[in-house]
């Protein structure tokens, strides 16, 4: 039995004592298929109800997004009240370059949940080359990210940062475990008293709906769509509900949309197995480039990141001597492995250096270690956001007390990194969701019904969205082509995605069945 299907059968013991049960086991097939579209077709009209947002559009006031165009759409902030409150949505265009051939919007959105697009927008063109000449590009800050209704879980900035300075993740031992559930409850108590209006309205049926609100506003008969990451299951759950209003939708890094909505434990866990493959993929490939290319090669790397891993859960190691050197915690090393994994070429050298400096300990370069780590954390508004969209779109035990006997059976086949992949998720035992549940929640069928298929890309070896939720999503979604790049990290990159990304989007061009890619470079300059 494969490593996935065991830890599939371990999560599902350990779930079913835990969890209540989701849905009604004696109804039949047909009925439940009936309410589920019925479901759907409620959403949809609660979105439809709501009258078209005015976007007035006008040169971004930001010096970092001076280049773009922003407006911001008024949007419900309920949807059972489409004439209700609203709250301001933040939405960015970057107009196309030639617009005598302007075919229309191509809408995205940032990864996460929690990214901000208009913190993505910063770093450069969207989608440069051939797509940005001939299509607007329009993107947004999700709500309850950045700009848009920012989730609040804390009194004012210093006490996010006190609290996020104090809460490595994941915890390694007892006591970190024990101080864990303890920040787990503080940070759920703390969104819901600084965030009680805004939590119930996160889920991402809310921001599919915002998502097609802003299409009607820009005057698109269809939605032209391209997302990776979480942003693929913000395309998932358009096209479930709006799938004849797709044109064209694009996703890479693929969420399994069934395991992330009603079988959230099982998400977890086959990310922390896809975490770890990639991981001896960076071990097997950083040895077969050796010094100098890869700073961590030599013998046995895989067991001399265990001794390390093993060293750092009795306590901090210091790198470096007197007043330069520099403590690091154990949840520091897992989080930064884990990210730095993300990325193939820059990342996995900086992943090298960092184990190599920790290594050596107080003959370690302390400056080496402080910028790696500096350059890898995640934003602490981006921390509570991701944090309440989880909790309003996936089920977890109500027993944060149970995380360490959840993490124990999940390290089963994957000891590095369930614990972290599991432990953010922590707060959603705690969390505090409205007395109904979230009857907005869309759990399925996730059936894409749109004329044209849905083009999906995803790398083989991908450290958060393994090429096995592709496969699953592809199956799901029915009307779906899978593209595997043969390459490594998170989000596929080359010349060969982005040639098929470009005819698909442009020409509504699909590649062969049988197509797939090479990535353009391999890890360590090989």
């Amino acid at each position: 039995m494969s490593a996935v299907g065991k830890s599939r059968i371990a999560v599902f013991g350990v779930l079913i004592a835990l969890m209540p049960a989701l849905g009604g086991c004696g109804a039949s097939a047909e009925r439940e298929s009936k309410q589920q579209q019925s479901r759907a077709a409620e959403l949809v009209a609660q979105a439809d109800a709501v009258p078209t947002p005015r976007l007035d559009w006008a040169p971004c006031a930001e010096p970092a997004s001076s280049r773009y165009q922003c407006a911001v759409a008024a949007v419900p902030l309920d949807y059972a009240q489409p004439n209700g409150a609203t709250i301001p949505l933040a939405v960015l265009r970057q107009p196309a370059g030639d617009p005598v051939g302007r075919i229309g919007t191509l809408f995205t959105a940032a990864g996460g949940p929690g990214g901000s697009g208009f913190d993505w927008a910063a770093l450069g063109e969207l989608f440069p080359g051939e797509v940005s000449r001939r299509f607007d590009v329009i993107i947004f800050d999700q709500r309850g990210v950045g700009r848009s209704s920012q989730v609040r879980c804390f009194a004012d900035p210093e006490a996010q940062q006190r609290f996020w300075a104090n809460s490595p993740q994941p915890p390694g031992n007892a006591e970190q475990e024990r101080a864990a559930e303890r920040g787990s409850r503080e940070l759920a108590a703390g969104c819901a008293a600084h965030s009680a209006a805004l939590l119930p309205h996160l889920t991402t049926v809310d921001a599919a709906r915002d998502l097609d609100l802003l299409r009607r506003a820009v005057g698109d008969a269809k939605l032209t769509y391209s997302g990776a990451s979480y942003a693929s299951y913000l395309g998932e759950v358009y096209g479930a509900l709006f799938g004849d209003r797709v044109r064209a939708l694009q996703l890479a890094a693929m969420i399994d949309p069934d395991a992330y909505t009603n079988n959230a434990g099982a998400a977890v866990a086959d990310t922390a197995i896809g975490t770890e493959e990639v991981f001896g993929e960076f071990v097997r490939l950083c040895t077969q480039a050796g010094q100098p290319k890869c700073a961590f090669a030599g013998e046995d790397a895989r067991a001399r990141d265990r001794a390390l891993l093993d060293r750092l859960r009795q306590g901090p190691v210091e790198v470096g001597r007197g007043e330069t050197a520099v403590q690091v915690s154990y949840g520091e090393v897992v989080q930064a492995q884990a990210m730095l994994l993300y990325d193939s070429q820059q990342g996995w050298s900086a992943l090298a250096e960092l184990l190599a400096e920790l290594e050596r300990g107080a003959d370690g370069n302390p400056g080496i270690v402080r910028k790696i780590l500096a350059a890898e954390p995640l934003s602490l508004n981006f921390l509570d956001s991701f944090t309440a969209i989880t909790c309003a779109d996936s089920t977890f035990p109500e027993r944060p007390d149970q995380w360490p006997e959840l993490a124990r059976e999940f390290s089963g086949n994957a000891p590095t990194y369930a614990a972290f992949w599991l432990y953010l998720r922590q707060p959603c035992a705690s969390w505090s969701a409205p007395r109904d549940g979230y009857p907005q929640r869309y759990t399925g069928p996730w059936t894409l019904r749109s004329e044209v298929p849905a083009l999906l890309f995803n790398n083989r070896f991908d450290p958060v969205t393994p090429l096995t939720f592709a496969k699953r999503a592809q199956q799901e979604l029915g009307n779906a082509r899978l593209v595997v790049v043969d390459g490594y990290g998170h989000e596929p990159a080359g010349d060969c995605p982005r040639r098929l990304q470009e005819r698909y989007l442009i020409d509504l061009r699909l590649p062969a069945p049988t197509a797939s890619c090479t990535a353009d470079r391999a890890p360590f300059g090989g």
